[in-house]
């Protein structure tokens, strides 16, 4: 069994395990007990009502969140000649073809994110069990395949996450950092939960948004009502 700090049992102490919280209050309770000295992440998990053992059911996708997530992230393109230039432009950090794939052979990998031109795929292909396992590979479905590299490579600095539901039916992403504040971090909550729901797939029967936990990264979990935030949101 896990024991845990000082500073995380004085939060736990704070927090109603029994209670779900409105979001607001969720979140004041959240910045109110810090349990770390430095910026912490905060994140959240959203148990969705789907069985993501069948296709129809797997819920993945990306989202902007409007204040970004707060981590620096590296963007890498693979991309020739004029989509290249267009990508250092846009702000990518690293871009280039042949020369940027066997550099990743040869075990690179300082780089949060990946872009792709759709005719270097087969090129990217070759380094997929690289790339693939570490969820690094670029993606059709979610937009990183694509030769539009001045919006996506802007989106994706700017803060957009990619998720997907994992077995247990649980959604996590970072959704901001503890000195965001009340306001951005409710804005960024609001974002993350309203396109989770737009993804309700047609064949999930009953309730589809199960639960919201929201926690800082050494924190303990706060549960969020989620009835209350479907009605934020339609407000």
């Amino acid at each position: 069994m896990s024991k845990h700090g000082k500073k995380y049992n004085n939060a736990a102490e704070n927090i109603d395990r029994t209670k779900l919280y409105e979001l607001a209050e969720g979140i004041t309770l959240l910045l109110d007990n810090k349990c770390a000295k430095f910026d912490e992440s905060v994140e959240i998990a959203v148990r969705l009502g789907v069985d993501p053992r069948h296709a129809d059911q797997m819920v993945r996708s990306t989202v902007i969140l409007p204040h970004g997530t707060g981590k620096e992230v590296r963007v890498l393109v693979f991309a020739k000649g004029e989509k290249e230039a267009e990508a250092l432009a846009a702000g990518a950090d690293f871009a280039g073809s042949e020369e940027i794939i066997n550099k990743i052979k040869e075990g690179w990998l300082d780089f949060d994110k990946t872009i792709a031109t759709p005719d270097m795929m087969g090129e990217v292909g070759k380094i997929g069990r690289i790339l693939g396992p570490r969820n690094l590979m670029p993606n059709a479905k979610l937009g990183t395949v694509t030769f539009d590299i001045d919006r996506v490579v802007k989106e994706t600095k700017m803060g957009k996450v990619d998720f997907r539901v994992e077995k247990a039916g649980i959604v996590h992403s970072l959704v901001g950092k503890h000195s965001f504040g009340q306001d951005k971090l409710v804005d960024n909550v609001s974002a993350f939960v309203e396109k989770i729901i737009s993804l309700k797939p047609s064949s999930s029967k009953g309730i589809y948004l199960r639960s919201i936990v929201i926690s800082t990264t050494m924190g303990p979990g706060i549960k969020i009502d989620p009835s209350h935030v479907r009605s934020l949101l339609k407000a």
